[in-house]
């Protein structure tokens, strides 16, 4: 596939398209991949739900929202949510560790977003789309400590199209 210069983009048929972030680690890169190529044929059975999993899956690839070579806090908040429920919705039974988050829209230096994971996370939890988690029990959003993420009433996996 041909790439622009500077690598920030793909050229598919004549046409620029934003490519997937490089900082990514591969197999959450993957993770995404997978939720969006499902996402994209629930589209054709399931419009209403799918078409928002679409675009979850390709602002936490870093292809749409803002530039993953120029975010803003606002940009940041927006792709550390997608890709929580990008990743959850492919583990309907599962969790997810915050710091997977952190790692696909952080790169090299997603320590320092870990505070902001937990901030997204509690408002997730507040509105309903994912439970915080200490050793397999749901917890109050403000725990110390380690905690994991699980799908909440809200979010709505693969598995469950409507």
């Amino acid at each position: 596939m041909e790439r622009t210069l500077d690598g920030r983009h793909i050229v598919v048929g004549g046409r620029r398209w934003r490519a997937t972030d490089p900082g990514i680690p591969e197999k959450l890169g993957a993770e995404l991949v997978a939720g969006l190529m499902h996402a994209r044929r629930a589209v054709r059975t399931h419009a209403a739900d799918a078409r928002p999993w679409v675009q979850d899956a390709k602002v936490a690839l870093g292809e749409r929202g803002d530039p993953w070579w120029e975010p803003t806090d606002d940009g940041r908040s927006t792709r550390l949510a997608a890709a929580i429920r990008t990743i959850l919705r492919g583990r309907p039974t599962g969790s997810m560790c915050p710091s997977e988050a952190a790692r696909i829209a952080g790169g090299e230096s997603w320590r320092a977003l870990m505070p902001l994971v937990r901030e997204i996370a509690r408002a997730m939890h507040d509105a309903g789309e994912i439970r915080i988690q200490q050793g397999g029990l749901d917890v109050p959003p403000g725990v110390s400590g380690p905690i994991r993420l699980a799908p909440g009433p809200a979010l709505r996996s693969w598995h469950t199209p409507r």
